[in-house]
């Protein structure tokens, strides 16, 4: 993983717990791999939205939730560095 990676990882999990306001949770805790979803992070479909407009306004990334890869890149923090990067 590159240094840039990481540090948009870190940046990412600091953006999932403010905007979400998961104050009991540290960025360390979020596993870069791990599902946000379900049995992981155990984010719903009200936290993607307010993710998908946290990212908007941080990044300016407008994502498209009809977009069948948008469900994908939300997999994980992982997959959302890479879509960001990719899309910067």
């Amino acid at each position: 993983m590159s240094v840039q990676h990481t540090d948009l990882a870190l940046e990412v999990k600091q953006l999932i717990i403010d905007s979400l306001d998961l104050e009991d949770i540290s960025p360390e805790e979020i596993v870069d791999d791990e599902p946000l979803f379900g049995d992981g992070l155990g984010l719903d479909s009200i936290d993607a939205l307010e993710l998908g407009l946290a990212i908007k306004k941080q990044y300016g990334i407008k994502l498209d939730a009809n977009d069948s890869e948008t469900k994908q890149h939300f997999a994980s923090v992982s997959n959302l560095c890479r879509f960001i990067l990719q899309n910067r």
